[in-house]
């Protein structure tokens, strides 16, 4: 019988995330030494070198140790549901760890931080906002059980449910020739002033709209911040063409109305999702977080998206 430890395991699945043994020895809080012996008793117990450790080089996972790693993962995760025991009728509780796509999450983590808490008092929210490329390794290495996140130019590898339905609209100053148009195409915007957000997949899934079209953007300003691209559409100095947003305000943070008007024909007509390795299963705690954003959010949007 193979000896392993739960605690071992736990050590283990954290390496992946640390480019030296000695900077997962702190982080875990134990010392160097101890984990190492760690490392040294599950690769006796697996007949297999799971890490090579090089003074020089750091810390790297051999394929076995990759491939372990992930499963340690699974079984710790597993092993908390069952502590945590959720049966039928019993009140959920625990942590989620939700993971909110940066230019949408002052739109959506406030509504699931104000409500959900409300329906599972036993249940706590822990929040990762970040950029695809940071919400993707933070899945992958186990940080985050769910990822709210657009469901454009995803890798493969993943489970997803639908949130809300969102599309690209354009982001008018009032005083703006177009802002008294009922719809918008592309053709009437392209020789003009284009303040663009920029981040991906936004930047790819505006150009390549545009170039279907043999059209191309006018940019005169590429930022970072959604609040700061409205910022200044609401001083007029061009347009900006963003994704439709629940609970939004046509009202940059300056104070300053702008006006949201829709492309026609659309334009980059996606969802919102939640996402998770579709090797994993979801816990109760974040399936239920789902439910209720799904409850909340979900009938945003037009109704044939």
């Amino acid at each position: 019988m193979v000896d392993v430890s739960l605690r071992q395991l736990e050590l283990f699945a954290a390496l992946p995330n640390f480019s030296t043994l000695s900077a997962a020895a702190a982080h875990l809080h134990i010392s160097e030494s101890a984990l190492s012996q760690a490392v040294t008793s599950l690769e006796s117990a697996v007949g297999e070198q799971l890490c090579v450790r090089r003074k020089a080089r750091g810390l790297t996972l051999t394929p076995s140790g990759q491939h372990f790693a992930k499963q340690a993962r699974q079984i710790v995760a597993d092993t908390q549901e069952l502590v945590l025991g959720v049966g039928p009728g019993q009140e959920l509780r625990g942590p989620v760890k939700l993971g909110c796509y940066a230019s949408f999450a002052t739109s959506v983590v406030p509504e699931l931080l104000e409500g959900f808490p409300k329906r599972h008092p036993g249940v706590h929210i822990e929040v990762m906002v970040g950029t695809n490329e940071e919400l993707l390794s933070a899945i992958e290495a186990g940080h985050l059980d769910v990822a709210l996140i657009y469901n454009v130019s995803l890798p493969v590898g993943y489970q997803r449910r639908k949130i809300y339905a969102t599309e690209l609209e354009v982001h008018l100053h009032p005083d703006h020739p177009l802002a008294h148009a009922e719809t918008i195409d592309l053709p009437d915007l392209a020789p003009l002033p284009y303040i663009q957000y920029d981040a991906t997949p936004g930047i790819r899934n505006v150009a390549d709209a545009f170039s279907a079209r043999g059209l191309e953007p006018r940019i005169v300003a590429r930022v970072p911040q959604i609040s700061l691209v409205e910022a200044i559409v609401g001083r007029g100095v061009g347009y900006g063409l963003l994704m439709s947003r629940p609970n939004a305000l046509p009202m940059s943070i300056e104070g300053r109305p702008f006006v949201v008007r829709p492309l026609d024909p659309p334009v980059t007509v996606s969802h919102v999702v939640g996402i998770w390795p579709e090797d994993m299963e979801l816990t109760a705690r974040a399936s239920a977080l789902l439910d209720f954003a799904v409850e909340k959010l979900g009938g945003f949007g037009r109704a044939d998206v």
